[in-house]
């Protein structure tokens, strides 16, 4: 008995052992080994932020490295002896000895639809905590800006939504116009409210903060949610507790995932916060991997780093799709010094500039913008037709009030006329003032300029303006919709639309007159 068990089971045991060996051999037979070379170096030095490694002979420019761990970084400097690496991720984890292997690619972000709503950081890794990012498209971070011939001219304006932009300095699509200022001016306001105003456009926003702190990068995003615009918006985050090879990366990176949405034929909005903290960022580690300082110890590239960027900016031909990708980089002034090295490099390369004073902030004159100092030297040719005939000659008027302004402090008596433009610069200053959060349409900046260079708003008390203008607005909404369709549809301002406003603009102010005047009699 014992023995026909033991032979079942020596049965049993040659017919698995058989089995088993035919499955090895089958996948034996299908595995072709090759060898495969791989280039491994080592860390030869660790410093802040970047690091010098050996044994790596065939290494390229700008690629992508691998450090033990799965920690990034990109390739900067080659000598012979040695290769400077600035680091993606933090370097408390490196030591000397550490491997170091090629990736044999240049870095590169994920672009698609998958970004629209999300914060991610420059190496497109999701910081929202909403789970990972659902892309099936990578670009290249660095990319040549369109040719010359692949462009069309700017014709479209952007709306921003502020009044003294829209009407003094417009901004066409496809435009670089330089927000600049100094600390605590409100450039950001201005960019946030921008992107605000895109959210029945069609546009695209991408917010893209450099050194910024994490909780004026929170606000943003907080401030974008709460006005229902973040699904349109990709914003691409690099504060200034992370390394500075990722702050230099991030505007790179933020215009890569714009420019897939470019060569659909979608028109796109970037915001750069701001290109100072970007050339520090530079700064830092070239000075770290010993590259020779220039002027402000910037290295000699400064200028380049910087027009290779916003180079990209552009609106393409009609048979390329014809998107745009308008940029409104922000830099920071210190001292209201415009000819300072960053600032004069960045006026240069922009097509305008919006400067916003510190003095005009000081006097609560919101948005800050010196009419002045500002300039657009594209975007009128985008403006709307209604803004031309309306606020045609109110740049130079304006000019002429705040020089007038300047004499009239010296006490000397005014004659008629010189006091009656005053008059008329003090309601226009009240009437270009605007809260944050609150971009107009174009119809209604229309009816609020329309009211104070039409002379309608000459009687109204100037601390009243701007109770005026929520009541004028109101009436023409309510019973303008047409008009102001039109208006908004690029069409010209006949003398019949012009008196058609200012009859419903009359009714809303006349109670404010008749105060004013009984004040007078008084």
């Amino acid at each position: 008995m014992n023995s026909e068990v033991s032979k079942v089971e020596n049965q049993e045991l040659k017919t698995f052992l058989d089995d088993t060996f035919d499955t090895m051999d089958k996948v034996l037979d299908g595995q072709h080994p090759e060898l495969r070379q791989y280039e491994v170096g080592q860390v030869e030095f660790v410093g802040r932020d970047i690091a010098r490694v050996s044994g790596l002979p065939h290494i390229r420019a700008e690629e992508l490295v691998r450090f033990a761990g799965n920690y990034m970084g990109l390739v900067f400097n080659i000598d012979p002896k040695e290769i400077g690496i600035v680091l993606l991720d933090p370097s408390e984890h490196l030591q000397v000895g550490t491997e170091v292997q090629r990736t044999k690619r240049v870095l590169d972000v994920p672009v698609g639809d998958g970004l629209l709503g999300r914060v991610v950081d420059p190496l497109g890794r999701p910081l929202d905590g909403l789970g990972e990012v659902n892309t099936v498209m990578r670009l290249p971070v660095e990319r040549p800006a369109p040719a010359v011939m692949d462009r069309s001219p700017v014709v479209v304006p952007l709306q921003t939504g502020i009044k003294v932009i829209d009407a003094l300095i417009p901004v066409g699509r496809g435009q670089r116009e330089l927000i600049l200022g100094d600390r605590m001016t409100g450039k950001t306001a201005i960019a946030v409210d921008t992107i605000i105003n895109q959210k029945e456009t069609g546009i695209i926003s991408i917010y893209c903060a450099v050194g910024k702190k994490s909780a004026d990068v929170a606000k943003v995003i907080a401030d974008l949610r709460d006005h229902g615009v973040m699904g349109s918006c990709i914003v691409v985050v690099a504060t200034g507790e992370d390394t500075p090879g990722l702050q230099f990366i991030a505007p790179y990176a933020a215009t890569s995932m714009g420019e897939y949405f470019v060569e659909q034929g979608r028109d796109v909005l970037i915001i750069y916060d701001d290109l100072t903290a970007h050339a520090r960022a530079y700064r830092e580690v070239s000075l770290l991997l010993r590259r020779p300082p220039g002027r402000e110890a910037f290295p000699g590239d400064i200028f380049y780093i910087h027009s290779r960027l916003l180079e990209r900016s552009t609106h393409m031909k009609p048979e390329l799709g014809g998107g745009s990708l308008t940029s409104l980089p922000i830099t920071e002034t210190e001292a209201q010094d415009m000819s300072s090295y960053i600032p004069t490099n960045l006026i240069s390369i922009t097509d305008g500039q919006i400067y916003l004073s510190p003095v005009l902030f000081s006097k609560g004159i919101l948005p800050a913008v010196d009419v002045g100092k500002s300039v657009s030297r594209v975007g009128g040719k985008t403006q709307l037709p209604a803004y031309r005939s309306v606020a045609g000659d109110l740049r130079l008027s304006y000019s002429q009030f705040e020089e007038l302004e300047s004499f009239s402090r010296f006490g000397t008596r005014l004659d008629e006329a010189t006091r009656r433009t005053l008059e008329r610069g003090w309601r226009v200053r009240e009437i270009l003032k605007q809260g944050q959060y609150k971009p107009l349409r174009a119809s209604e900046q229309i009816a609020s300029l329309l009211s104070v260079t039409g002379g309608a708003l000459d009687l109204v008390p100037t601390d009243k303006i701007r109770e005026v203008e929520g009541r004028l607005l109101a009436a023409v909404n309510e019973q303008l919709p047409e008009l102001c369709s039109r208006i908004e549809a690029g069409k010209k301002l006949e003398m019949a639309d012009r008196d058609s406003i200012m009859n419903k603009i009359k009714p809303a102010i006349k109670p404010f007159e008749e105060v004013e005047d009984a004040h007078a009699n008084n």
